[in-house]
């Protein structure tokens, strides 16, 4: 797990301010969800044969001996949260969330086990409008971020229920006579999650699906129409997109388009954003039949991504930075201080506190990226004034009333903004 040091913080704060103005743009309103969750809501929805249930949650018995789970995946708590409010029955919504999720998994490079996660999700619309619309939305994101030369769409259809039900049974089949030639995780998923080993990393196991039956022979009409329709939008929207036959995104609540975006800057941990469409996720939870779309966007990923290209901007600390000296000064520091954050509660005011030469205190103020420096000692204090010192612009320091400070500062950090 990782400490979120300033620094850090302000790189992924810069992330999701981004990601947040877009989605509001396109009427996406914030949902909370808790960290933590019954351990049964994810057996249940995202699968008992998947890789996150069976190795990768951080399970344990509460005092009561009830089962809990810290989220390692966050569209199974937001269907549970809004079936719960009765927000799906008969009705659009458009929901996002972000924070943490937790999987137990080996460490390196853009993976932790504890990462950071914004997630859209979708309900009550069946048609590819919608699945568009999270494609070209995420693809403007991309663009605010400065980051869309740096990934790819790709996507796939894995089809209804019953279309994968006929493709596996033909998968294993085929795959039975090559058993002992997989891969040890193939081995295994051959009995319990086999379209997973379409996702296998190993050479041996690749050259093997070659011949293999697809799925795309498999397709219902239904899910190839809308795969077709997203496709023929993201064409006259001049979005790229590869076909990539091989994504079946490893949850079971997924069906006819999914789909990742990935990059090739970052090594083994390519995949910075995938989602899918969910059709059957509210109903398996005992609600009515309520379609379902959504993506999940890694910060950390993103983060390194940002990192490379260098499009964060400068963070400052301060708009203002107050400077005193001298044990009356630095009480009466304090006092002007709150009557300026009195009059104008948006202003970014940093106090020196303690003991500092005027130089010290100078280089302080600068390295606070603040615009303005304001000097208070025994002096001024005795005449009733502030120093005043343009620490972005070549102007000579003033002494300045101090009834006339707030004005006066305004007036400076307006005029540097224009």
């Amino acid at each position: 797990m990782q400490d979120l040091v300033p620094d850090r913080r302000e790189l992924f704060r810069y992330i999701e301010d981004v990601v947040r103005e877009t989605l509001g743009t396109y009427g996406y309103r914030e949902i909370g969800l808790p960290v933590i969750e019954s351990t049964h809501l994810f057996q249940r929805l995202v699968g008992e044969a998947t890789d996150i249930v069976e190795k990768e949650m951080y399970t344990f018995d509460d005092r009561s001996g009830d089962s809990i789970t810290l989220r390692p995946e966050g569209t199974a708590g937001c269907a549970r949260a809004a079936l719960g409010a009765g927000m799906v029955f008969n009705q659009v919504q458009r929901l996002w969330y972000s924070g943490p999720m937790f999987r137990y998994e080996r460490p390196q490079k853009g993976r932790y086990r504890q990462f950071e996660q914004i997630g859209v999700e979708c309900y009550g619309m069946p048609g590819p409008d919608v699945d568009c619309e999270l494609l070209l939305m995420l693809s403007r994101v991309w663009k605010a971020l400065g980051i869309d030369s740096m990934v790819k769409l790709e996507l796939n259809s894995i089809g209804s229920t019953e279309a994968r039900g006929q493709f596996k049974d033909a998968l294993v089949g085929y795959l039975r006579g090559f058993e002992r030639e997989l891969d040890a995780d193939s081995q295994r998923r051959l009995t319990t999650n086999p379209m997973r080993i379409l996702d296998s990393k190993d050479e041996r196991t690749q050259a093997i699906l070659v011949d293999a039956p697809s799925l795309e022979d498999y397709l219902d009409d239904a899910s190839v129409a809308h795969f077709d329709a997203i496709r023929a939008v993201l064409d006259r929207a001049q979005v790229p997109y590869i076909v990539n036959r091989g994504i079946v995104r490893g949850l079971d609540y997924y069906n006819k388009t999914v789909f990742e975006w990935t990059t090739d800057a970052l090594g083994a941990q390519g995949t910075v954003c995938g989602g899918g469409r969910y059709d059957g996720l509210i109903e398996e939870l005992g609600g009515r039949p309520t379609p379902g779309v959504g993506f999940a966007m890694g910060l950390d990923r993103l983060a390194m991504l940002v990192e490379t290209i260098g499009t964060q901007p400068e963070q400052a600390v301060a708009d203002v930075y107050l400077e005193s000296f001298g044990a009356a000064a630095r009480g009466e520091a304090m006092i002007l201080a709150e009557s300026i954050r009195g009059r104008e509660p948006a202003l970014r005011l940093v106090v020196h506190c303690g003991d500092g030469k005027f130089k010290a205190q100078l280089k302080k103020a600068d390295a606070s990226g603040a615009r303005v420096a304001l000097i208070l000692g025994e002096d001024e204090v005795a005449r009733g004034e502030v120093g005043f010192k343009h620490l972005r612009r070549d102007l000579p320091q003033e002494s300045v009333p101090a009834g006339d400070v707030v004005g006066k500062l305004m007036a400076a950090l307006g005029a540097e903004a224009n």
